[in-house]
């Protein structure tokens, strides 16, 4: 397979790069990233590009591929609604509008997150954007699947770029066992993340939107 990643550098993004360049079956692994990840790989081809909602310049270094990972975001605290809506929605589309123009074939795999509400109508704001974005991703003319992760476990290494979710994960990580025993349809490590996203490029999956548990199983099976 060739893969592309977007956000490899965030925690998500982190964890399936390393799959994908552990997995045999992938072959070309291109990472769309605004700096580079500090990853080296001899089937990891790193792109430099800034302005993420607007990928013209790089077309051509977007066509040939069979799946992208799609886990760029950021978090919404303490942002406006509008300021969060033109970067969970609007630098999304933009990618996979272009890919599905440029890739008829791909699979796409958004990576959202537990809590999501596809109704759009909500109370709360990242919910209702992110459910937004999902809906508009499942009506495009490729295959899409939605990850919709809880509680992330980082492991191999891998830290949140955010510095508060950092000193979160530092304070938890002697009860994340406990947690993922007493919680398993709540908490997935980094490593299942991306197992699940190769094994749902390999083979697809009856479902679209898959919460913990189809992402635990995904990952196992």
């Amino acid at each position: 397979m060739r893969v592309l990643i977007f956000g490899a550098t965030g925690m998500v993004g982190q964890g399936v790069l390393r799959e994908c360049l552990r997995a045999p079956d992938v072959e070309l692994v291109t990472a769309i990233v605004r700096s580079a990840s500090g990853a080296h790989s001899p089937k990891l081809r790193e792109i430099v590009h800034a302005e993420m909602g607007n990928l013209a310049a790089i077309e051509a270094d977007l066509t040939g591929f069979d799946a992208c990972f799609f886990s760029l975001g950021v978090s919404s605290s303490g942002m406006k609604e509008a300021d969060y809506e033109r970067i969970t929605y609007g630098l999304t589309l933009s990618a996979a509008e272009t890919l599905s123009r440029l890739n008829p074939g791909i699979t796409f795999i958004y990576v959202s997150g537990a809590g999501t509400d596809s109704s759009e109508l909500g109370r709360v704001m990242w919910a209702r954007i992110k459910g937004r974005t999902e809906n508009v991703l499942l009506r495009l003319p490729f295959e899409a699947f939605m990850f919709r992760p809880g509680l992330i476990e980082p492991l191999d290494g891998i830290q949140s770029k955010t510095p508060a979710y950092r000193i979160l994960y530092k304070l938890t990580k002697p009860l994340l066992p406990l947690l993922r025993w007493a919680l398993p349809n709540q908490v997935l490590s980094t490593r299942e993340i991306g197992q699940a996203m190769l094994a749902v490029a390999r083979h697809g999956d009856e479902k679209r939107i898959l919460e913990t548990k189809d992402i635990r199983r995904m990952a196992n099976g």
